[in-house]
């Protein structure tokens, strides 16, 4: 008995190393089946939209309401869904898994939304001091301040989940298992300022600032292992500049806004049609924000990666 020679274990077959690796299904493949999979259920879900909203006009005057932003959201981010739980079935995972993992998720989202409108408000307020932006006064009165306000608050809540989600969730998840966090990260971020590349009134700089914003939110991703900071200051972001101070919002205005601002002098720094996003002021700020993530996150993570716990910032 002593002599037995165990057999080799067998070779996989050339199929099956070309389409599973070590962690599954290869990440170039999990994206295709994904990609495929969201964009048919989008389709589907966009034509369903079409015929809900059919009647409701996109835009009054050049102002956009609530009601078609919204359910044109929700059943993209529906569809999203979809496809990601289907993806889940296939590589036996949660659906958590994909950013919407760890604990204190409401104290992460309500931190970011702090720090989003933070971070907004305090670009307003120096294009205001430097004469870049014009305050007209109240737009908004009465019950229509907080009607508009719940409102509002609602969609970029769906706003920023689809969004957070489409680009920060499976996709970012999946990539950084073929080719590393970072390029992943750097090619989703680009991906993101490609689309707002047809919104009306958006410019070079307003997509170069939304290309930084994805990174900022991937920072907080790596830092964080989850995108519940990611989303409140997401909503944050575009609540405080569409609703609360009344500025565009990449080249889209919203109706119900509570301020009314207009941009004033050099297009490069008002940002003209594009709002404070397409101001250079904006990229300053995105900076000066990832080096206070990056002080206030990175001792508490290298804490943690010591001691095996976890931190809450």
């Amino acid at each position: 008995m002593g002599n037995e020679i165990s057999p080799l274990p067998e070779r996989p077959s050339l199929i099956h190393r070309i389409f599973i690796g070590k962690q599954g299904i290869r990440a170039g493949w999990s994206i295709g089946i994904f990609v495929i999979i969201s964009a048919v259920l989008s389709f589907a879900a966009l034509f369903c939209v079409r015929f809900i909203i059919q009647g409701m006009h996109p835009t009054v005057n050049g102002v956009l309401p609530p009601a078609p932003l919204a359910i044109r959201e929700f059943g993209l981010f529906l569809a999203l869904l979809a496809a990601s739980i289907i993806m889940t079935r296939i590589e036996h995972k949660p659906i958590i898994s994909y950013g919407f993992e760890g604990e204190h998720r409401l104290r992460y989202f309500i931190y970011g939304f702090l720090f989003g409108f933070i971070a907004l408000s305090a670009l307003v307020g120096a294009m205001m001091l430097l004469g870049f932006i014009r305050f007209d006064g109240v737009h908004l009165y009465g019950w229509g301040i907080l009607r508009y306000a719940v409102v509002w608050g609602g969609v970029f809540v769906i706003v920023g989940l689809y969004e957070e989600y489409l680009l920060r969730g499976y996709l970012q998840a999946t990539l950084s298992r073929g080719i590393g966090v970072w390029w992943s990260a750097i090619i989703l971020s680009i991906a993101f300022g490609s689309l707002h590349l047809f919104n009306p009134g958006e410019s070079r700089i307003g997509i170069i600032s939304v290309v930084e914003v994805g990174l900022v939110l991937c920072l907080s991703l790596w830092y964080l292992k989850t995108l519940w900071w990611a989303i409140g200051f997401h909503v944050a972001w575009d609540w405080a500049e569409s609703y609360f101070w009344g500025t565009a919002d990449s080249g889209l205005v919203m109706k119900g806004h509570l301020f009314d601002v207009q941009p004033h002098g050099n297009i490069l720094w008002s940002g003209g049609a594009t709002g404070p996003e397409g101001s250079l002021l904006v990229i300053v700020l995105l900076l000066i924000a990832a080096a206070l993530m990056w002080i206030t996150w990175h001792k508490k993570t290298a804490a943690t990666d010591l001691s095996g716990g976890t931190t809450v910032p």
